[in-house]
């Protein structure tokens, strides 16, 4: 069964474009080790009536967005597999300096999850 690495990320919105870049970049670093999807998503209809709202759950400040994003792949054991070839990824070195991140890894929420339905 698939698994997922799922986050929740809180980014300035004047930092939109570089997280944009960032994750361009991360994305395909991804992809070229085997994940099977890469997916980042900026929030637009936050307004909602249901639930917790992604703006208050990620305890948005004023100023900030929020993106929802997730990486897909065969198994857990393949996205161990990925994530330790990524990390070891030369590229990816230069993006995960603290002074590179266009938002508080802090504040990012983050796991990895089964997937329990596939339609």
């Amino acid at each position: 069964m698939k698994y997922v690495d799922g986050f929740v990320v809180p980014v300035p919105k004047k930092s939109v474009p570089a997280y944009r870049r960032m994750a361009q970049r991360a994305g395909k670093i991804w992809r070229e080790h085997g994940a099977l999807e890469f997916r980042e998503c900026v929030g637009d209809d936050l307004k909602v009536k249901m639930g917790m709202p992604f703006p208050r759950l990620s305890k948005l400040k004023p100023g900030d967005t929020v993106f929802f994003s997730w990486i897909v792949y065969k198994s857990r054991s393949h996205r161990d597999s990925v994530n330790k070839k990524v990390m070891k990824d030369p590229g990816m070195a230069k993006m995960m300096a603290a002074s590179a991140m266009p938002f508080d890894v802090k504040r990012m929420a983050y796991g990895g999850f089964k997937v329990l339905v596939d339609l």
